[in-house]
């Protein structure tokens, strides 16, 4: 009997492991879900810096993505380019998408450029049943300050809703203070708060292991609610046990 795919995971390639497709994959191994993996780049980086970036051609993604099966759920990670997102947005299946708007690396160096952050916008929002922004980035694709208040979260959360995601995970690492607190974002649905203490140091690769989670979690037949806060569980846990 071939191995049912249950979650397609699209994301950059970081041979150290601490984050992209190869943490990925760690994170739904944890979760007994079966997995096909796209790479859509190729990186050379450490904790301190990007040294390289490929992004995969078109053709390759295409070929990659063609013949997948029925999916439980999909996860998207750093694209780098309109044309991988377009590719993307044409060659998906229908299936929960959880969406990592990754657009920086933990050293600062971008990763998806200004035509692919609109592309994204326009063409992969509008599918996306969980955006997973940090701040810096929920700032960035809606033009605003960092968010400080409850109230700039709330507008930040409400401009990203407009784009056509059905919910957005506001994350908030980036945040000060001894505690961290995650917000779930909905549509006529108040805000759940996801509140824990602030672990004494950081992992790269959160953001990677949170959405992963979530999409393993999800695939499994979980309703959103739930299956955000069994992954931010897990994720605070995988944070405090190498940190």
């Amino acid at each position: 009997m071939g191995i049912r795919l249950r979650v397609l995971i699209a994301a950059g390639f970081d041979g150290t492991g601490a984050a992209g497709l190869l943490r990925d994959l760690a994170t739904a191994r944890d979760h007994g879900v079966e997995t096909h993996a796209v790479i859509t780049a190729v990186t050379a980086q450490s904790d301190r810096e990007m040294r390289d970036i490929y992004p995969l051609p078109s053709r390759s993604l295409a070929q990659q993505i063609a013949g997948i099966g029925p999916l439980a759920a999909i996860k998207l990670g750093m694209l780098k380019t309109a044309e991988t997102v377009s590719v993307l947005a044409e060659t998906l299946p229908n299936a929960p998408l959880v969406l990592d708007p990754v657009l920086a690396s933990s050293s600062g160096a971008a990763l998806l450029d200004p035509e692919g952050i609109k592309t994204m916008r326009a063409r992969l929002f509008p599918r996306t049943r969980l955006l997973t922004p940090n701040l810096p980035e929920a700032a960035q694709l809606t033009g605003r300050p960092l968010a400080r208040s409850p109230e700039e979260r709330a507008e930040q959360a409400a401009i990203l809703l407009q784009t056509g995601t059905l919910a957005v995970l506001l994350k908030g690492g980036h945040d000060e203070g001894p505690g961290v607190t995650d917000w779930l974002f909905r549509r006529e649905t108040p805000p759940r708060a996801f509140s824990g203490p602030r672990a004494p140091r950081g992992r790269r690769g959160t953001g990677c292991t949170l959405a992963t989670a979530i999409a393993c979690q999800l695939a499994q037949g979980k309703d959103l609610e739930t299956a955000v806060g069994e992954a931010v569980r897990y994720t605070r846990a995988w944070i405090g046990s190498g940190g």
